[in-house]
């Protein structure tokens, strides 16, 4: 059994993997990593090797406890990768990207992949069919909208997210609900659609915390994985160890 940890920017995945599949996954706030990682540490006393994916900030005591307990990779620009990578600033791609471009080569080898990841950013990141990671593009997230707009205004409301019922809005409220979601799916949708021009055979995966809801909102021919992060984690894990 592997233990893999995934700290984003809200919240800390913690996954246990057995035979290369998630057994056990649980989400939590960052001021509960240390007492959730110690209890899932008891309840699985085989797991002896993990990996920590982090973009946001632990308490560094906490994470020098976890690795008295278990032999934790920490990934990182220097990790040991199944695939080329061709970014020209390694030091500064973020080590989530990373994960999803080693899940991609896990599960489509060979492929020219695009991996969409909706979560606090929308990350795009794209390896092509000779394994070469050539990079993608950062963009905000809904809630990064919805705050912006009602942050850097001085009249504009924070609404929660919401299917628009139109793309016309017909008061305010409505007319961000359009402009933050219809403005994310056109934009994805362009973006599929540019890379595909030079990429026919384009397979796109879309995860993150907003998945599922952006998913339904999408045309078809997109195959949507929440676990696609922790499973290119557990892939580096294996790949380093093994």
């Amino acid at each position: 059994m592997n233990l893999v940890i995934d700290v984003g920017n809200t919240f800390v995945k913690i996954a246990v993997f057995h035979n290369g599949s998630v057994f056990e996954k649980i989400s939590v706030h960052h001021d509960l990593f240390l007492k959730t990682t110690k209890q899932v540490l008891k309840k699985y006393p085989i797991i002896s090797e993990g990996i920590m994916s982090s973009v946001g900030k632990l308490n560094p005591e906490d994470v020098a406890t976890v690795q008295k307990q278990v032999d934790l990779l920490l990934l990182s620009s220097k990790t040991k990768l199944p695939f080329e990578n061709l970014y020209k600033t390694p030091e500064t791609l973020g080590v989530d990207r990373l994960a999803l471009v080693c899940a991609s080569v896990k599960h489509y080898p060979n492929d020219n992949v695009l991996v969409i990841d909706a979560g606090t950013c929308i990350t795009y990141d794209f390896i092509n069919n000779k394994n070469h990671y050539l990079g993608g593009a950062i963009s905000p997230g809904i809630r990064l909208r919805y705050q912006s707009l009602h942050n850097l205004t001085a009249n504009l409301p924070l609404l929660d997210t919401e299917v628009p019922k139109s793309i016309i809005g017909s008061t305010t409220n409505e007319a961000i609900h359009s402009g933050v979601v219809f403005g994310i799916l056109k934009e994805i949708e362009g973006v599929i659609a540019s890379y595909k021009e030079k990429n026919p055979d384009l397979t796109v995966i879309l995860t993150g915390g907003d998945a599922n809801f952006l998913s339904k909102q999408l045309k078809n021919g997109i195959f949507a994985n929440s676990n696609f992060l922790l499973e290119g984690l557990n892939f580096i894990l294996d790949f380093n160890t093994h």
